[in-house]
């Protein structure tokens, strides 16, 4: 039998609860369906491997030019997107005719979803289905080489109904065995299609093991890391993944998550986006594992979609983690567009008269502000990651304090001003990439 179509996800329960009306593309319903993906930040169709259905609320589409938008979806049928499903009433009031006439155009499919679902519903209900299509041997294009990994990591990832012997029957299955005391990190990277960046960096933690798959637009894994007393943290997955002597070996006390992150950024390619998750006991269950795996794919899509705070490294892959980026998933929990007027509201009311200054002045304050204060406030570490000297650091402190009227290291405002800078750099870097479809590097 073929691959999950189009027209079968159509027909699943939670895609049929969103009323979804097909306005583009009736003859290309059977084309198969490899993952669908949700998007709130209009990248294009960077993202995308082919085969995907890309399900987005409609926001980017509400200020964009007619070519814009056409733009948009000449990119995704370019790249084989299966179809687009964007949700109208909202954020979007109606579909924009410059969308439908290039989708019937091109033949791709394009549904107006009518009524409010949330996205993760309808992903997992469609992605859990390819995965079960192609686990039943029926499937004539298969999404990832290795079957039963990637169908369990995408379960962890997606919170799905599970038990814990499922759990560990299904890990053994892939070959995946934490010993006792390993902590395990969930790792999500973006740039690659293949696993070799994950099985580089495992052999250099030596003692690690991992699971991992290529899913369609990153790469995703769970690295078990030995615990404390010094016996194996896992055992081997697949050709590269397993034990080994390197810089992790007989890590001791060491921070794990800031061992792996250092692994990758020894081996893993220029170009690459990597996003490290939490260290978690492998023995506390089945909802450690996702947890850790779904802060690594939420930190990489803020990696991926707001600028960072501080500048990038000239060279080699971009590498942060959950707790890195702490304070921008707690403030867009929920979405970016569900948060954006109150974010918007927070940074007027403590930044506003910094945002008149630089309205008027070329000047770089509220960052200078942000890593001042993400670096203990320390003139030395903040003037060498601005690349600046101390006195014209001196000298932009002042006029901050001055145009505030406030003392920068007053510890009653330090909370509040490191949040609205960093809800500052979250609204600003969002609205860009969403007039622009594209996301913010």
């Amino acid at each position: 039998m073929p691959a999950l179509t189009l027209r079968e996800v159509l027909a699943l329960d939670p895609v049929r609860a969103a009323r979804p009306e097909l306005l583009a593309g009736e003859g290309a319903l059977d084309r198969p369906v490899r993952w669908v993906h949700s998007s709130e930040v209009y990248e294009g169709a960077n993202f995308l491997d082919g085969g995907e259905l890309l399900l987005t609320n409609g926001f980017g589409l509400t200020d964009a030019g007619d070519e814009v938008r056409r733009r948009y979806v000449r990119e995704l049928a370019a790249r084989g997107a299966a179809g687009l499903a964007v949700e109208v009433g909202r954020a979007l009031p109606s579909m924009p005719p410059e969308v439908t006439d290039e989708a019937c155009r091109l033949d791709l499919p394009l549904l107006a979803l009518h009524r409010v679902v949330p996205f993760v519903r309808i992903a997992e209900a469609a992605n859990r289905a390819i995965v079960a299509r192609g686990l039943s041997g029926r499937a004539v294009v298969r999404p990832w080489g290795d079957d039963h990994t990637a169908a369990l990591l995408a379960d962890l990832a997606d919170r799905a109904a599970l038990n814990q012997p499922e759990v560990e029957a299904r890990s053994a299955l892939a070959g995946f065995h934490p010993g006792p005391g390993a902590r395990l990190i969930g790792v999500s990277v973006h740039g690659t299609r293949e696993t070799g960046a994950v099985d580089r960096a495992v052999r250099l933690l030596g003692g690690a093991g991992a699971m991992r798959a290529a899913f369609p637009g990153d790469v995703l894994a769970l690295v078990a890391l030995p615990g404390t007393d010094g016996r194996a943290g896992a055992g081997r997955v697949g050709t590269g993944a397993g034990a080994g002597t390197g810089v992790g070996a007989g890590l001791g006390s060491r921070d794990p998550v800031r061992a792996v992150q250092e692994a990758f950024r020894t081996v893993a390619g220029a170009g690459l986006t990597v996003a490290v998750g939490h260290a978690v006991d492998a023995g506390g269950g089945w909802l450690l594992w996702s947890e850790t795996l779904r802060a690594a794919r939420t930190t990489l899509e803020l990696a991926l979609t707001v600028p960072p705070a501080e500048p990038a490294p000239a060279q080699g892959p971009s590498v942060t983690s959950a707790r890195a980026l702490a304070l921008e998933r707690e403030l867009t929990r929920g979405g970016i567009a569900a948060n954006r007027e109150r974010l918007t509201a927070l940074v007027r009311h403590t930044l506003g008269p910094l945002l008149a200054w630089e309205a008027a002045h070329a000047s770089d304050l509220v960052r200078t502000l942000e890593v001042h204060l993400r670096h203990g406030c320390s003139p030395t570490r903040t003037a060498a990651l601005l690349h600046i000297g101390r006195q014209s650091l001196y000298q932009r402190l002042e006029r901050i304090e001055s145009l505030l009227d406030l003392e920068i290291d007053d510890p009653d405002l330090l909370g509040e001003l490191l949040t609205a800078a960093c809800a500052h750099r979250v609204v600003r870097g969002t609205a860009v990439a969403v007039g622009g479809l594209r996301t913010v590097a």
